[in-house]
């Protein structure tokens, strides 16, 4: 994985979404079978916090009580080790039997390099319980090379008693809707966007967004296979970027801060001094961890639509986590991915808060209002476009960031962005 990219997020988002705390295990990444057709499959996660450290430990007791003849060896590790000691592994040419994937560019690498299975055949039979939006981070070519376990959107949040002080009485549905509600704001003395400058990260939302809806989801698409983002929808996304940054929407002392400590993006929105942050489904939990929370003054809109842009709003942008199967793997290492993200056990996994649905008609079992308005947007998702710094190689999703950032602080011009973008990604 680009270890550039989410770090941040996922960790300070951990008790929600991904995991935080460092753990110990096997390097081997190889199963391990005895006589007596006893095998044990091992399985990389970055389950290592609450809730989803509890409900994988259970899920191990439930699976091996009905296959007594399988041990599953859970290996777990903080995210970001996680990504260092599976790069480790990968790169000598091996792979765990069962291991966390985001998807994107890196499974794609993995899938060149041979080290991971097309579940096509294997999965076809379920395959067709999952949400389109779940699975298109993991398939390649027509193939599928993982299975989803969670998904997750990025989206604005909003203060509603900001935006009743500004007299704004409803979310915006388009980008100009959404700059005079910033100038609305803004004449109000509030703070209108809460966002980390610093992480960079947060910025790329605004910029892939914006040409997801002005270009519509073939240009991201066939801009990541010609290696050129230099056509108008990404110079018009950095037109429209610039647009708001020169209304300067951000809370003082942007450009130092970072998203999930004290005084960052996430502490701003949650201690009420900025009106909206854009950012995934984890947000509510991180702004309630690094400030008081909004409780039900928080509400969440799409991004909005561009007048006159290709894209729909339904399009959805964001990303989730998934399974692969090592290509070495025993075939027992799929019935333990099948476990885990069939209907009846995945919904237990759902209730607890730490994943979102990945399977059609499952958002019944979200139970946290904020996150079952994230389910019901995802489930009507007519597309789905993975975070720009995961589904390009890692150097161009790096560039991305880079540059989206230096255009948000006023050192690039949005056709400087779009030529630096494209320049990184002819080298690769």
């Amino acid at each position: 994985m680009n270890s550039s990219r989410r770090s941040v997020a996922l960790l300070a988002a951990s008790a929600l979404v991904l995991g935080g705390c460092s753990s110990t295990g096997n390097d081997a990444g190889e199963s391990k079978s005895s006589a007596g057709g006893k095998v044990t499959v091992e399985w990389w996660n970055i389950w290592t916090t609450e809730p989803l450290k509890s409900y994988g430990a259970q899920a191990i007791k439930d699976f091996q009580a009905k296959h007594p003849n399988i041990t599953i060896k859970s290996v777990p590790y903080e995210n970001e080790a996680f990504k260092a000691k599976l790069t480790t592994l990968t790169q000598s040419g091996k792979a765990p039997d069962v291991f966390q994937t985001w998807g994107g560019g890196v499974l794609g690498q993995q899938v060149d390099a041979g080290l991971v299975k097309d579940l096509s055949g294997d999965a076809g039979s379920w395959i067709g319980t999952f949400t389109d939006a779940a699975l298109s981070a993991y398939q390649i070519e027509g193939k599928t090379y993982a299975i989803p376990d969670d998904i997750g959107m990025v989206g604005f949040w909003y203060n509603k008693a900001l935006f009743k002080k500004a007299g704004i009485a409803e979310p915006p549905s388009t980008w100009s809707q959404l700059i005079d509600d910033v100038k609305k704001l803004k004449s109000a003395g509030v703070t209108p966007i809460a966002l980390g400058g610093k992480d960079k990260w947060p910025g790329h939302y605004y910029w892939a967004y914006l040409a997801m809806r002005i270009g519509g989801l073939d240009a991201l698409k066939q801009a990541g296979e010609s290696k050129d983002f230099t056509g108008a929808p990404f110079v018009q996304a950095g037109q429209k970027l610039k647009e708001l940054a020169d209304l300067q929407p951000f809370q003082k002392g942007f450009l130092g801060a970072t998203y999930g400590d004290p005084g960052g993006q996430a502490a701003t929105m949650g201690d009420g001094k900025a009106a909206m942050e854009l950012m995934g489904q984890w947000a509510p939990a991180v702004e309630k961890d690094a400030g008081k929370g909004l409780g039900d003054d928080l509400g969440f809109f799409p991004f909005p639509a561009v007048d006159g842009g290709a894209g729909a709003v339904t399009d959805a942008f964001g990303g989730g986590g998934g399974f692969a199967i090592g290509s070495e793997a025993p075939p027992e290492a799929i019935e333990w991915v099948k476990f885990l993200t069939e209907s009846t056990e995945h919904r237990k996994a759902v209730a607890t808060g730490g994943v979102l649905p990945v399977l059609k008609g499952e958002e019944d079992a979200v139970t946290d209002p904020n996150l079952s308005v994230v389910a019901k947007n995802l489930a009507g998702a007519t597309g789905f476009q993975l975070y720009l710094d995961q589904a390009y190689p890692p150097a161009v999703g790096q560039e991305v960031n880079d540059s989206v950032a230096q255009l948000i602080g006023g050192t690039k011009t949005p056709e400087q962005v779009a030529q630096a973008i494209t320049e990184t990604a002819k080298s690769e």
